[in-house]
């Protein structure tokens, strides 16, 4: 799965959630800046989770700042195979 796919359903879960279509995600979207609180933020990884079926540790996600690191994340996980 291209980067390209993965920012567009990450972005697509994040404007469910929180029920705003306008909600843009880029790489260099800091993830305090999606307006979302620790609860809601906890709430988007796991809906990550289930979207791209797969798990992401607390360790892992503690050092993560931008959407691009947990783009990042996802791609390698993803492109594994």
């Amino acid at each position: 799965m291209s980067r390209v796919e993965i920012l567009q359903k990450m972005q697509l879960v994040i404007q469910e959630q929180m029920g705003k279509e306008d909600i843009v995600l880029t790489e260099a979207t800091k993830l305090d800046d999606l307006g979302v609180d620790s609860i809601e933020l906890m709430e988007f990884i796991i809906n990550l989770e289930d979207e791209f079926d797969l798990e992401i540790s607390d360790d892992t996600i503690d050092h993560m700042v931008k959407v691009a690191d947990l783009l990042n994340y996802l791609s390698e996980e993803l492109n594994k195979e």
